[in-house]
């Protein structure tokens, strides 16, 4: 907490350096306290993919650098500007991999999250619970938690799931823009009318972990029936809203409607083609999105996570990680209360997460790991 605090007097220091300068805006230093008390929770960061695609050193922490970089969405620098306590970092893996292994190409995402980790542990930290979040963000540093992005990662095996939770993957995304043998995406054919048995039984196997269930990306179908399936609270870890944006990686009112139940969080995001279809997306498209799922879904629902460093183009007013400040210094503006602008940087967002580590605390009792396997549950293919 020392540190944190020591963060938002220094912040307020350069806002205001002596008594003839401006006064502060009130709404930013609302914004600023709120940051350096609660941890913001970013729900994807796609850093990791950025250092594998480095024409100049692909897969190579150290040649990329996030010590401070020219171009991109995130550096360290910027981290610490944009007042970010906690990240999921995406270890991507394209659906394309699966034919040189998706699982090998999973490992050597999650290698290069934790090189980052390894490389400046002044400043980031592997975060396995909602625990070690409130630690390590008192502690100054930025908890990091790993998140994959796409089923088809785990090869149909409920053992891969399970090793990849021993590495520190805390959500995994049920589904990318393909089709999986066990779960239909967004933009796909939809083969499965949803999940498949297996498929519902992925599900169950990351709720007896405590692993989140993601479903940016996938089917309405898919949502609809995890929604069912899951005993613990789901996220999108980076959608926004369809009833704005017809598109169909956002999410309907109907799946909105059904988050109080359940207890999950859309954390909206700031892709510019989900936000609107005019040439140009702003802060106020994204404040837009939050706005309509907490009206939908309720206060307790809503998160962020922006995809920087996954997308070309961001919203004017939120160029990169180092603006969540202005975002929510505009909520306060719009007359947001200190309490709901908490719940949205990241006290929702625990909540989600504890809740799963409950959840997985009483199923590990009532029942031992799943040895189904997709010929056994789906038949054969």
């Amino acid at each position: 907490m020392r540190a944190s605090l020591l963060l938002l007097s220094a912040a307020l220091l350069i806002m205001a350096p002596n008594a003839d300068a401006q006064s502060p805006d009130p709404h930013l230093e609302r914004a600023l306290r709120v940051l350096a008390t609660t941890p913001l929770i970013d729900g994807h960061n796609d850093l990791p993919w950025q250092i594998r695609q480095n024409a100049a050193a692909p897969l190579d922490v150290h040649a990329y650098g996030v010590e401070r970089r020219e171009d991109g969405h995130t550096d360290i620098p910027r981290l610490r500007e944009g007042r970010l306590g906690a990240q999921f970092w995406s270890v991507y893996v394209p659906g394309s991999a699966i034919e040189e292994g998706a699982a090998r190409f999973q490992l050597e995402q999650i290698d290069i999250a934790l090189e980052i980790f390894r490389t400046w542990p002044e400043h980031f930290e592997l975060a396995l619970t909602a625990e070690d979040v409130m630690r390590i963000f008192h502690s100054g540093k930025i908890a990091s938690m790993l998140g994959m992005e796409g089923g088809h990662a785990i090869e149909n095996s409920l053992g891969a799931l399970r090793a990849f939770y021993d590495l520190g993957v805390r959500y995994l995304g049920l589904t990318h823009n393909a089709d999986i043998d066990w779960a239909d995406a967004h933009g796909g054919d939809h083969p499965h009318g949803g999940l498949t048995p297996f498929g519902r039984e992925v599900v169950r196997e990351m709720n007896r972990l405590g692993m989140l269930v993601d479903l940016s990306h996938a089917s309405d179908a898919v949502m609809s029936q995890a929604l069912d399936v899951s005993e613990a609270p789901v996220i999108f870890s980076h959608s926004s809203v369809r009833a704005l944006r017809d598109h169909t990686r956002n999410v309907p009112d109907s799946i909105l409607r059904r988050l109080p139940d359940n207890g999950g969080v859309i954390m909206i995001t700031f892709v510019p083609s989900f936000l609107t279809d005019a040439p140009e997306a702003t802060l106020d498209d994204v404040v837009a999105h939050i706005e309509h799922a907490r009206d939908v879904a309720g206060i307790d629902h809503v998160g962020i996570g922006a995809d920087y460093d996954g997308i070309t183009t961001v919203p004017v007013g939120l160029e990169d990680v180092s603006t969540y400040p202005a975002l929510f210094a505009e909520l306060s503006r719009r007359g947001w209360s200190e309490s709901d602008l908490r719940k949205l940087a990241g006290e929702n967002v625990l909540r989600v997460m504890r809740d799963a580590e409950g959840v997985s605390r009483r199923l590990r009792a009532e029942r031992p790991p799943s040895t189904a396997t997709i010929e056994e549950l789906d038949g054969a293919r």
